[in-house]
């Protein structure tokens, strides 16, 4: 199989560049430590900034709607939140608590067709600024991830869905929305990296997960995205130890069937996009926003 090969669209602003999501015919995505949406534009082959303010905003997605939601974690008070971008430039808060603690910082995020709203709240040190090295100030005795109910007063309903993670990373549906993928992607010796596929059952809540992919001591998983095939699409690895930088291509139930070498020292997250979404962008941990023609159509649905 060909290797991918990555062009730089837009070079590295010196910290970590995530939350790919392709609007129909740009590719958005956020400058965490700059608290900006970025937006790529490829037919002027332009970056320019898309939204300004979003408090260390993380991982993106749209609904069917084509309404961006976004993890936004970062400040002590009261911005570690889901949050709906609306098209007058406001901004609806989604989720802020559970249980009436602070949720830690919101990282990545998926809708559901249904109108539910999944993200996963890890803690990671320092990935919201100089606040988030201190870990006194993580209020949940918990990483989990959290599904968010739709109410008919427009307001949301967080349950939490995962009793086993610690800093559950990326996470997307099957092709059938009856599957749960999520990274469990521990820093600690003690953390396992993995991949795991949670059954989601008739009530939304999770059955017990299967290990689809372990890591053992090396970078696990951060963001993923789904081909159209079923196929997981993973930004794995990094330069300190096994492989290297990586794209992933697992089948559904875990099986390796390529990988494809990235040019940085750690791939953050990943989208298609293009007419035919067989573009694949990817950010960085430096920051950069790279792109590779590949041999894959991602899902041609909002979410995933």
């Amino acid at each position: 199989m060909p290797q991918w090969q990555f062009e730089v669209l837009d070079p590295a602003y010196g910290k970590v560049s995530e939350g790919n999501a392709w609007d129909g015919s740009g590719m958005l995505f956020t400058r965490i430590f700059q608290s900006r949406i970025m937006r790529y534009d490829p037919a002027a082959g332009t970056v320019s900034v898309w939204r300004e303010g979003t408090n260390y905003a993380n991982g993106l997605t749209f609904d069917a709607q084509g309404r961006l939601h976004a993890c936004e974690g970062g400040a002590i008070e009261h911005l570690r939140r889901v949050v709906r971008y609306e098209v007058d430039g406001s901004v609806t808060i989604l989720a802020d608590n559970f249980e009436g603690k602070r949720l830690n910082i919101p990282n990545d995020i998926v809708v559901h067709p249904d109108g539910t709203i999944w993200f996963t709240d890890p803690f990671y040190e320092g990935a919201a600024g100089p606040w988030s090295d201190d870990r006194t100030h993580k209020d949940l005795p918990h990483d989990s991830v959290y599904r968010l109910d739709p109410q008919p007063d427009g307001t949301y309903a967080i349950s939490r869905v995962t009793f086993d993670t610690t800093r559950p990373n990326g996470l997307l549906f099957s092709l059938d929305y009856k599957t749960l993928y999520v990274a469990q992607s521990g820093r600690q010796p003690t953390e396992h990296r993995q991949l795991r596929a949670y059954p989601v059952k008739e009530d939304k809540s999770l059955g017990p997960p299967e290990v689809l992919h372990d890591f053992g001591a090396h970078r696990g998983i951060d963001g993923m995205r789904l081909d159209n095939e079923g196929n997981i699409i993973a930004c794995c690895g990094w330069e300190v130890s096994g492989p290297g930088p990586m794209m992933y291509v697992f089948s559904s139930s875990g099986e390796v069937l390529e990988t494809h070498p990235v040019p940085c020292t750690r791939p953050t997250n990943c989208a298609f996009g293009g007419d035919d979404l067989t573009d694949l962008y990817v950010t960085t941990i430096e920051g950069f926003l790279l792109r590779a023609k590949t041999n894959r159509a991602g899902r041609p649905l909002y979410g995933g």
